[in-house]
């Protein structure tokens, strides 16, 4: 699952993404996706996207979302896997790699 939204957060040209496993340094969930958008629309178009598709491949919902792309943020929980989009200041604001850097990262594309 974690993957195939990497893959999806990239079709819509997601930013700097990020998966790190949170197996062993947290117990919300398994694994983190981080991923910048240029714009609030695109954050926009990348979140719905990964809704879309990952319910049409899946059959799966995302459990809880919180947040709106017009305030630079949105949060997906798909319970073992959470998914971050952000906005360029408003990532630099949160620095999950940072206060998470205990996680490996499984793969980082720029």
């Amino acid at each position: 699952l974690a993957r195939a939204i990497v893959n999806l957060a990239t079709d819509k040209k997601g930013e700097d993404i990020v998966l790190m496993d949170m197996r062993q340094v947290s117990p919300i969930t398994d694994y983190f996706i981080i991923v910048s958008a240029t714009s609030d629309r695109q954050l926009k178009a990348i979140i719905e996207h990964v809704a879309e598709e990952i319910k049409k491949q899946h059959s799966i919902l995302p459990w809880h979302v919180e947040g709106d792309p017009s305030n630079g943020w949105v949060l997906m929980d798909y319970a073992d896997v959470v998914v971050h989009g952000f906005l360029p200041e408003r990532r630099a604001y949160y620095d999950l790699e940072g206060l998470w850097r205990e996680a490996p990262v499984v793969v980082h594309i720029r």
